[in-house]
């Protein structure tokens, strides 16, 4: 039986390169353990003709950010008519944009918090709504360009306007939900289970709590109760389907207990590219769900197509 190859796309040339190319070279490291020719494509804005000449069987995506999670690379492997892993160019495209992501989720039923797109110019004049809040770039992964407004902090935050900003000129500012922070995986049209994540000297799941070791803990199972536990299950495949995601996707939620146990439970966003670095949690529910690393690989290679 021929083997098939599989083009490991990472790197790239957003804020989340850096995750990319950990999240490929874990990938591209498995698959080839698992039997699969694997070529590792640093992807460049050369990338339609370098997979047109090395024409693989499948394309392993792990790009992780703009243009590799937007639907752009999505649309580039559609053209050349190569498989790819993942979701497909509109659904990949919907849930990277925060605004209309929210408006799907809305309409099919999530719950979602209250939340307006700005400019971030006029963010920094006065207070866009009551804080707590939160201020996020409408198209970043990854936590980057994230702000938590303090209910007594007395000014908007200036850095949203200043040239140290690299997010976009827009902006979502969103209510704050304190309390706890869980996440879903769902592979094809399974849930694979539900995780607590527990940042460890950080506010909130921020990019060094995500990606530094010991940057958080993550309690899987979740400890909440069974109802808690299997509203987020089902949530996050409502959200996966909502959003038209293909393969793996990864849905974050906010749940706030803190007047009763059945709380305030709110969908965030769904990740059609979750991140595959070691200690990204995706492999890790995967693997209380009975998938080994290589095994959860495999199958996202062999469900791989065009037309997702």
């Amino acid at each position: 039986m021929k083997r098939k190859h599989v083009a490991v796309l990472m790197g790239g040339f957003s804020s989340e390169r850096p995750v990319s190319l950990s999240s490929g070279k874990a990938c591209a490291d498995a698959l080839e353990i698992e039997g699969y020719a694997v070529t590792r494509v640093d992807v460049g804005r050369d990338a339609a003709h370098v997979l047109a000449e090395l024409n693989p069987d499948v394309a392993f995506n792990a790009l992780h950010g703009p243009f590799g999670e937007d639907g752009t690379i999505q649309g580039i492997l559609e053209y050349l008519a190569i498989p790819y892993t993942h979701s497909g160019v509109l659904a990949s495209a919907l849930a990277m944009d925060k605004e209309l992501a929210k408006v799907v989720g809305k309409a099919a039923g999530l719950p979602v918090a209250e939340a307006r797109v700005m400019s971030r110019f006029d963010i920094v004049k006065t207070h866009p709504m009551e804080p707590p809040y939160v201020v996020k770039p409408v198209n970043e992964g990854s936590s980057f360009g994230v702000v938590i407004v303090k209910d007594d902090q007395s000014h908007p935050p200036q850095v949203v306007s200043s040239p140290e900003w690299h997010y976009g000129e827009r902006v979502m500012v969103e209510r704050y939900i304190p309390g706890r922070e869980f996440t879903c995986a769902v592979m094809g049209d399974k849930v694979l289970g539900v995780a607590e994540i527990l940042p460890v000297g950080h506010a909130f799941y921020d990019y060094d709590s995500k990606y530094a070791p010991g940057g958080s803990k993550h309690e899987c199972p979740a400890k909440v109760s069974p109802n808690i536990y299997q509203k987020i299950e089902t949530l996050a495949l409502k959200a996966h389907r909502a959003i038209g995601c293909r393969g793996v996707s990864r849905s974050d939620f906010r749940f706030d207990d803190r007047k009763s146990p059945d709380g305030e439970l709110v969908w965030l966003e769904v990740n059609t590219q979750p991140g595959m670095t070691p200690t990204s949690l995706v492999p890790e529910i995967a693997a209380e769900a009975g998938y080994g690393f290589g095994e959860l690989l495999s199958w996202m290679v062999e469900d791989a197509s065009c037309s997702r």
